[in-house]
């Protein structure tokens, strides 16, 4: 689960992590008395959308009373911000976080990833802040340091300080930044996130450590443990259609293709998406209902994939175990009935009660094609799609 920069920021403050102050805002009234309690002469206006590269959007501005803040949030507010990651059509930007200006001496690189490779989180760390870190890596890795550590053990004070000396900072910074670079680590462990990032980490002219951005994203499936985290979710900022699948226990990410696809075990829908590009089509959507999945389910299921006006058809693809198939293939003819089904619909079952579920799909009068393997079925598929059936 992603969060906003100041929730990031609210997040890390509690772990001793100093971040550049700041207002969230949602009018331009607002604006103006945010600029004015932060005190100062500059303050800089950030739109606050899940999505990197706002900057280069147009998505941070720097204002010199509260005035212009007032009018850069009520220009900002409101409009599609288009970076690198959100695509073309953008996200819109619904809260400004107004931050204290700050005098800066260097920008900094400060982040936390899992490494699946390892089985162990990394410290990133460069003396190149505020740059594509993806893009640093690859043209050169020589700037980055990547320093692995025990999830059990956390960051210890020796990898803390040759991330320090690797920066460049000596004396009072490294004291500074030790305890800094530490407290990140704690965060991201006892939090359960998959990323803790801080682009830039900043070094103020009057010598100080602070984090001018944040970025956090959590385990999803590890969010009951963190109920503090969890109300932090916007779900404004989510594709309508994975949150309508999270309030049914559906895995549910969209795709670009045209073939929808409903399957049960991610390793399984990761093999029907592959046999279906393999067949010169592309799937709609990643979709697991998981291996107790009802009539409802399936049929949100249904409703979820046919909102997605790319699918031209449909494949459901199940290996019946503790699910089975005569249960399923029920909840797929209540499911084709209820949507009032209007795309190609191929059926493969395999597992428990499979004749029983092929019978019943059979005798459903519906326009259900049944399919015996994998393979015939992503055959069927692109075949009715591609004849426009």
């Amino acid at each position: 689960m992603k969060v906003h920069e100041y929730q990031g920021k609210e997040v890390l403050e509690r772990y001793g992590v100093r971040t550049q102050r700041g207002i969230v805002v949602d009018t331009p009234e607002q604006a103006h008395a945010a600029f004015a309690q932060l005190g100062g002469d500059l303050a800089v206006v950030k739109a606050q959308i899940h999505a990197g590269g706002r900057g280069k959007g147009g998505g941070v501005k720097l204002v010199k009373s509260a005035q212009e803040a007032a009018d850069v949030t009520k220009k900002m507010l409101g409009m599609m911000l288009k970076t690198h990651q959100t695509g073309p059509e953008g996200q819109m930007v619904r809260k400004v976080f107004i931050c204290e200006g700050l005098d800066l001496a260097r920008e900094l690189y400060v982040g936390i990833a899992l490494d699946r490779s390892l089985g162990k989180p990394v410290l990133m760390v460069s003396a190149e802040g505020g740059m594509e870190i993806e893009t640093l890596a690859v043209e050169r890795p020589e700037a980055l340091l990547k320093l692995a550590f025990d999830p059990l053990m956390g960051l210890q004070a020796h990898q803390a300080r040759r991330a320090a000396f690797f920066l460049g900072l000596d004396g009072a910074l490294r004291k500074k930044a030790v305890p800094f670079l530490m407290a990140l680590a704690k965060a991201y462990i006892d939090l359960d996130c998959e990323i803790a990032e801080i682009n830039p980490l900043v070094i103020t002219e009057d010598q100080e450590i602070v984090a001018l951005d944040a970025k956090m994203n959590f385990d999803s499936n590890a969010l009951y443990r963190h109920p503090d985290i969890a109300a932090m979710r916007d779900e404004s900022e989510e594709d309508p259609k994975e949150v309508a699948a999270s309030k049914f226990d559906l895995n549910y990410i969209a795709l670009d293709g045209s073939i929808g696809c409903m399957v049960n075990g991610a390793g399984l829908a990761m093999a029907t998406m592959d046999t279906i590009q393999q067949h010169g089509a592309a799937p709609a959507n990643f979709l697991d209902v998981g291996g107790a999945a009802t009539e409802e389910n399936i049929t949100e299921a249904f409703r979820i994939i046919l909102s997605d006006p790319n699918v031209k058809g449909i494949l459901v693809n199940i290996f019946g175990g503790i699910m089975k198939c005569d249960i399923v293939a029920r909840g797929v003819i209540g499911a084709a009935r209820a949507v009032d089904l209007h795309v190609p619909l191929v059926v493969r079952l395999e597992g428990t009660n499979v004749q029983e579920g092929r019978a019943l799909l059979q005798s459903s009068g519906l326009n259900i094609t049944p399919a015996s393997s994998l393979d015939e079925g992503a055959t069927l598929i692109c075949q009715a799609v591609q004849a426009g059936v």
